[in-house]
């Protein structure tokens, strides 16, 4: 299953792999040593020298974070503000747009909680009608549906790539095409896809994105990204800026950033935007394309195994799926075997309401367990799952 990847480097760079089985890269992947280490050399650092001084002394290494996130999405370096996750990057996008009542925004089954939340918000505050976009016999988005649900009141189209609580992959170039056919602002949930899959802006078609770090792209947590669309930016005011988002010209005026900075707070963790962008270059250069191969064959190896198991539901759903598994078991509540799991040093999570409480409601699932991997883990470590399973069940 190796082929021509280099695993015995992969597991050489991750110091964690030694202790555990790590199948929650979904909720956090396990750090290579390279970008561990830049985060704790520049900790060091501040603790040593002070923050601002390091932080003007290492100004080119903080802005290598634009640069490689830009070449990540294919995108430019403008088109790229720091967050300290995805929710606080995809709430800055949705909070930009000037909503009016009787405003409609069309959204996928798969949205996060705190999408879902903030979509309600909206609606309570503002009179903005939320559609739900059904599902196909796939259980992905339905594009057909989509276009079909698009007016003239339509603002928004929001989708998530890849939920939090399966393995589903939604067909997101399919929907920027519907988007922008129809001229309608186009903001993608990538917080599960970064790092895993290969995301390309001009690919998909999307004008807004948001992911984090601290997922598939291995980076600290408390780090994220959020990529706007330079023709969209000047039709964008953040609903929240400080004087590094917007300039003093004088003291009765301000002038907005031209750029996607706009959207920043000057305060940040600093140790986490260099660490974000080693991270990204990190993931760079193993490639997307052999690691979302690599990511995919466990993936498949994991749920035809588990497929075998008596009493075991594979719940993934899709045509095209990816390195998240979800399933159940008829004889131990998901809940319970993750805390067994655990106890043998293996790292699963259980699939809250809260991930996809839309497609969740639909579904009428039994409580998931999820089991995530990435590119580091093993045949042997599925193997040892699989055995654990079997004997817990």
């Amino acid at each position: 299953m190796n082929g021509g990847f280099d695993l015995e480097r992969a597991r050489r760079e991750t110091r964690g792999c030694a202790q555990r089985i790590h199948f929650n890269n979904a909720g956090a992947s396990l750090p290579p040593a390279p970008v561990a280490d830049a985060l704790y050399l520049y900790l060091r650092e501040e603790e040593e020298q002070g923050g601002y001084e390091v932080m003007a002394r290492r100004a080119a290494e903080l802005d290598n974070f634009y640069a490689a996130s830009a070449r990540l999405l294919n995108c430019s370096a403008a088109e790229i503000a720091f967050s300290d996750s995805a929710t606080r990057a995809w709430n800055a996008a949705f909070y930009a747009f000037d909503f009016k009542p009787g405003d409609r925004i069309l959204a996928g089954s798969a949205e996060y909680g705190s999408s879902l939340v903030a979509l309600l918000h909206r609606a309570k505050r503002r009179g903005v009608e939320i559609v739900w976009v059904p599902d196909d016999e796939h259980g992905q988005i339905d594009v057909t549906a989509l276009g079909e649900l698009i007016d003239g009141r339509t603002r928004l189209i929001c989708l998530t790539h890849v939920p939090s609580g399966s393995g589903l992959v939604n067909p997101a170039a399919a929907v920027g095409e519907v988007a922008k056919s129809a001229g309608v602002p186009f903001l993608l949930d990538a917080c599960q896809a970064l790092g895993q899959l290969p995301v390309d802006v001009e690919q998909i078609g999307c004008d807004l994105l948001c992911g984090t770090g601290r997922k598939f792209l291995r980076a600290p947590r408390g780090t994220g990204l959020l990529y706007v669309r330079s023709t969209l930016l000047e039709q964008l005011e953040p609903n929240q800026l400080n004087h590094y988002a917007a300039e003093l010209v004088t003291v009765e005026r301000y002038r907005m950033r031209s750029d996607a900075r706009r959207f920043e707070c000057w305060e940040r963790s600093c140790a986490g935007q260099l660490a974000l962008g080693v991270a990204i270059d990190y993931a760079l250069g193993w490639g997307l394309q052999p690691v979302s191969e690599r990511i995919g064959q466990l993936a498949n190896t994991l749920r035809r195994e588990l497929a075998d198991i008596d009493g075991v539901t594979v719940a993934d759903p899709g045509l095209q799926k990816c390195g998240i598994v979800t399933f159940h078991a008829a004889q131990v509540p998901a809940e319970q075997l993750q805390q067994q799991l655990a106890a043998r040093q293996i790292n699963s999570s259980v699939v809250p309401f809260s991930a996809n409480p839309v497609s969740a409601a639909r579904r009428r699932q039994p409580p998931l367990l999820r089991a995530s991997l990435h590119y580091y883990n093993t045949s042997e470590e599925i193997e040892r799952f699989v055995a654990a399973l079997r004997q817990l069940l």
